[in-house]
């Protein structure tokens, strides 16, 4: 049991950073490497509950402080319209998202996007821990039986993941900020790509005068 709480409070911390943390599946791969007799679901179920709450928090902050502090009045009203043209179709979107949940592409870029759009975060919980629990199991089986036919150290098989790793991280990063400075209205209604204008603090006349003199 304590073995399963350290697990949950370690997938728990992981799923909160924002960004370059090592991503879930690789822990369960290197405890399907390492201790490949508790593969199954228990302890995906478990990783998937902490992942779930952990990116459900982060999705929370990036409301919180992205969208409060950080995003213009336009840029919120840009991401407003992502928001709702995914309340239109629901069911697209709950399949989408269980998808990608199934998928190892890092999810943190994902939830932050999401937070920024205010839905309810039951939409995304749901369908990412049905879609993670899964994923969870398959890479702690997959890991064990790997390293039981192949015998490989779980730090030399975990050390492959580290390229993968830092290049996805760098780009779901990237992804944060062109999601926000994309047009949404004009990419959904007209059909064109185009990006929102940056928003200027506006100037009062008596600066205007002081640099016209």
């Amino acid at each position: 049991m304590n073995a399963f709480l350290l697990v949950f409070l370690i997938v728990l911390a992981l799923n909160v950073i924002p960004a370059f943390a090592p991503p879930t599946w690789m822990i369960f791969s290197f405890l399907g490497f390492r201790f490949p007799q508790y593969a199954g679901w228990p302890l995906a179920v478990t990783g998937a509950l902490a992942a779930t709450l952990g990116r459900c928090l982060l999705a929370r902050m990036s409301r919180g402080i992205l969208r409060q502090h950080w995003l213009g009045e336009a840029a919120r009203k840009n991401v407003d319209t992502v928001r709702d043209e995914l309340l239109k179709h629901p069911r697209l979107t709950f399949s989408v998202l269980l998808f990608y949940a199934l998928s190892p592409l890092p999810s943190n870029t994902v939830f932050i996007a999401y937070g920024l759009t205010t839905m309810k975060i039951l939409r995304i919980a749901v369908p990412f821990f049905l879609g993670r629990a899964v994923s969870y199991v398959f890479w702690f089986s997959s890991a064990a039986a790997v390293s039981g036919r192949l015998n490989l150290d779980s730090g030399e098989a975990i050390g492959y993941f580290s390229t993968y790793f830092v290049i996805t991280q760098t780009a779901f990063l990237v992804a944060i900020y062109v999601f926000t400075r994309i047009d949404w209205k004009a990419l959904i209604l007209e059909r064109k790509w185009k990006w929102i204008k940056t928003e200027r603090v506006p100037t009062s006349p008596q600066i205007r005068n002081r640099h016209s003199s």
